[in-house]
């Protein structure tokens, strides 16, 4: 059964409103250059009122080690997400202390047998490719792309997923789970309420049709 996750949380309302409507996990950027991102004390005080089902994850982009450690307890984190160019040695100290998943942007000629260098992640995250961007893009890739990917490991999907066309990307995809931002936002770390739930209704229909 696909798992949602809704990244670039910013306040308590609009986790409320994520929570409500049944997400599994809520995403807290920690990369400062991102219009998404969050303190980490903000982010300790909104994940310390989620109920125990919601597995609050933490986003970074080529953060020192030491650096992501510390975010990541002074947040109170269950979960890593590397969207960077984090190297396996990383994510192999890194993993020492937390559960961590591997974000890969799916540009032009991506090779999926990279992934195989990442086996100790516990998920992998594809991603639509932005040149600029790192995550939050609104561009999507070839989910079918994301089958071929399970051999390495569960695979999450990420990237210009919306209450559109999540449904026919989890078909595709056949994924463990999907990572929604911009397509259920007002403007980036601002959600739209009708469009989570939106969101989060097509997703349940798909669950009930697979199962």
């Amino acid at each position: 059964m696909v798992r949602v996750k809704i990244c670039g949380i910013t306040n308590w309302a609009d986790a409320q409103i994520c929570i409500d409507a049944g997400a599994d996990s809520l995403g807290f950027n920690f990369y400062a250059k991102s219009p998404r991102y969050i303190s980490p004390d903000d982010a300790r005080a909104i994940i310390r009122r989620l109920p125990r089902h919601v597995l609050p994850v933490g986003v970074f982009v080529n953060a020192p080690l030491a650096g992501v450690l510390r975010i990541a307890r002074r947040a109170d984190l269950s979960m890593l997400q590397l969207h960077g160019d984090e190297p396996p040695a990383i994510l192999r100290k890194l993993s020492e202390h937390f559960p961590v998943m591997k974000a890969f942007r799916m540009r032009p000629g991506f090779k999926l047998h990279q992934l195989a260098r990442f086996s100790v992640a516990n998920a992998f995250l594809l991603d639509g490719f932005d040149s600029e961007l790192r995550g939050g893009t609104g561009h999507t890739f070839h989910w079918r792309k994301a089958r071929e990917a399970k051999k390495y490991g569960p695979i999450v999907i990420a990237g210009g997923l919306t209450p559109e066309n999540i449904a026919r990307a989890i078909v595709e995809a056949d994924p463990f789970g999907a990572d929604v931002c911009s397509g259920v936002e007002v403007r980036p770390g601002k959600k739209d309420p009708r469009r989570v739930l939106s969101l989060m209704k097509a997703v349940s229909r798909t669950r009930k049709h697979t199962t």
